[in-house]
């Protein structure tokens, strides 16, 4: 150390070295953290990307329908609305007169 207490320049560069070596540590671990929570989502996500091929096929066909009728979607995309509201309105009466 230096007359007024300050550390000295190999301190210093001990401590910043230290401190990198710490944060090195801690981003390796973080990582291995992320990928053990992303795997379920990178299986998934394979799974859906090796049938890709057969589930556009499978969607084309069944988009086929509602290309010829559009109407019958609108109708039943307002049903299902309709149905999700009054089951939204009904849970929220439950839940305030419990």
């Amino acid at each position: 150390m230096t007359r007024n207490a300050e550390p000295s320049r190999h301190e210093r560069k001990a401590v910043l070295e230290a401190t990198i070596e710490q944060q090195r540590v801690d981003l390796l671990v973080a990582t291995d953290r992320w990928q053990a929570a992303a795997h379920p989502l990178d299986a998934g996500w394979q799974a859906v990307h090796r049938y890709r091929v057969p589930i556009l096929v499978a969607g084309g066909l069944l988009l086929l329908p509602v290309a010829r009728h559009p109407g019958s979607v609108t109708r039943l995309g307002r049903k299902a609305l309709v149905g999700a509201l009054a089951l939204d309105r009904l849970r929220r009466l439950l839940t305030r007169f419990r």
